[in-house]
């Protein structure tokens, strides 16, 4: 009997409870969003064999029975519970599944690590990790258009808020890795700038977004991984005057990890200028800090912004007279008063400025000159992911222009993270074979 027969036989679907407890929230069964029904069987199918109690099974038989009425070509078919155990008991046969699994970036046929993906987005962190042989085992994003293209690129829905206790409890037990890219709005000199206009509080003092480090560290404190990676703004080391940053640094230390952070530029990757704050953790009580870490060199970039660009690119991009005349007027009324404001156009051969969320307004901050007395014209959303990192097999057309953008310009820069992640793991295995070679030699002592 396979493992996963082992772990389904003993439930049956009439023992399904109108409600299912977890500590401080209530999964109900019935009222399941269909997104998360998604992650539950899309976890399931990738990680089968880390099921975990009663409860947990029997929402996975629950889900796949939904899965399986929304599936059906006639409707007036009746989806037998015998029928509901036998696909649990092997998933990956039945062709109602395939689509999780034709993806472009599948997980690794035999992982060395296992690793979490939180503020997942578009997955820049898992195709890091997954380079060096880790196998993402949770993933959660809450953006309903993030997760559609997470799922089209690694046949895995995301579970939502991970702020929720419902959502905290789909986390597996034992993990190597914890990845987050926690977002960075409450820290950002923009996003500070832009709450300030509005009265509101930024930083920890953000309730809605500010606070979600926390959660991060509920999650390290719960867990213990092994390490962590966590990525934010350069401003996050200056807001409130070093406050901020203080208080996550002593945050980690006081959950028993050695911190190493440093602000690097991805443009040493990608034709691109853009600083962010890199924060890894080790456990203290794996490493004891005498973990032998250090940050990839940070080089000049040798790359120019005409290696990303498509040589056909559609004239919907293209800005309209009337925007490109009013970003000509913004930009010309700022220099009078001295301020720095205004478009950005690139040199072919030179970087950008930073991509930003807000890219798919205007795209004033990266303009691309056509020559010929035609206007400029934005990146396409393909010419921004390649502005990140992603390969061009990376599947963009899940969403609309729109999102594409969004997630591109709250997106990390990949060969950066990539970098970075096979410092950490290199750290991680110097380490394990040393001791394992110190306990060696103690035991033939």
């Amino acid at each position: 009997m396979t493992a996963k027969q082992l772990i389904i036989q003993d439930i049956k679907l009439v023992d399904f409870p109108e409600e299912v407890d977890v500590q401080n929230g209530i999964k109900i069964y019935g009222e399941t969003s269909w997104e998360n029904q998604l992650a539950v069987l899309s976890h399931y199918l990738h990680n089968n064999d880390c099921v975990g109690n009663e409860q947990s099974k029997k929402e996975i038989l629950y889900t796949i029975r939904e899965f399986l009425e929304r599936k059906k070509s006639n409707k007036e078919e009746t989806i037998t519970e015998e029928y509901v155990m036998k696909v649990a008991e092997n998933p990956v046969e039945y062709s109602l599944f395939s689509d999780f699994f034709r993806v472009p970036f599948p997980s690794p046929q035999s992982p060395q690590f296992t690793f979490i993906d939180l503020f997942a987005g578009m997955g820049g962190f898992r195709l890091a990790m997954q380079a060096q042989g880790g196998k993402c085992v949770f993933s959660s994003e809450w953006n309903k258009y993030a997760q559609k293209t997470y799922l089209a690129n690694f046949g895995e829905m995301p579970f939502g808020d991970i702020t929720k206790e419902v959502t905290k409890s789909y986390i597996p037990q034992y993990f190597d890795i914890l990845c987050a890219g926690f977002p960075c709005q409450p820290f950002s000199i923009a996003g500070v700038s832009k709450k300030k206009s509005l009265g509101r509080e930024t930083g920890f003092k953000d309730k809605t977004q500010g606070t979600l480090f926390f959660d991060v560290a509920d999650i390290i404190s719960r867990h213990r991984p092994k390490a962590f990676y966590l990525e934010n703004v350069k401003n996050l080391l200056s807001h409130d005057k070093g406050n901020t940053f203080k208080i996550i640094k002593g945050t980690l230390e006081e959950l028993n990890y050695s911190i190493h952070f440093l602000v690097m530029d991805g443009q040493a990757y990608v034709p691109q200028h853009r600083e962010r704050i890199m924060i890894v953790g080790f456990n203290r009580e794996i490493f004891h800090g005498k973990e032998q870490f250090c940050f990839p060199e940070q080089k000049q970039s040798t790359r120019g912004i005409r290696e990303i660009l498509e040589p056909d690119v559609d004239d919907k991009y293209t800005l309209s007279d009337k925007l490109w005349s009013y970003l000509q007027n913004y930009a010309e009324k700022h220099r009078v008063k001295g301020n720095g404001f205004g478009f950005g156009m690139v040199d072919l051969n030179g970087i950008s400025r930073t991509l930003s969320a807000r890219y798919y307004k205007d795209g004033s901050e990266i303009l691309v000159p056509q020559g010929n007395g035609k206007n400029p014209r934005r990146l396409s959303p393909r010419e921004c992911a390649r502005l990140m990192g992603y390969p061009d097999k990376y599947r963009l057309d899940q969403v609309s222009d729109v999102q594409a953008y969004r997630q591109c310009g709250n997106s990390v820069v990949v060969p950066l993270i990539t970098a970075v992640s096979e410092q950490i793991i290199k750290t991680i295995n110097n380490y394990e074979q040393h001791s394992g070679l110190c306990d060696t030699e103690c035991a033939a002592i």
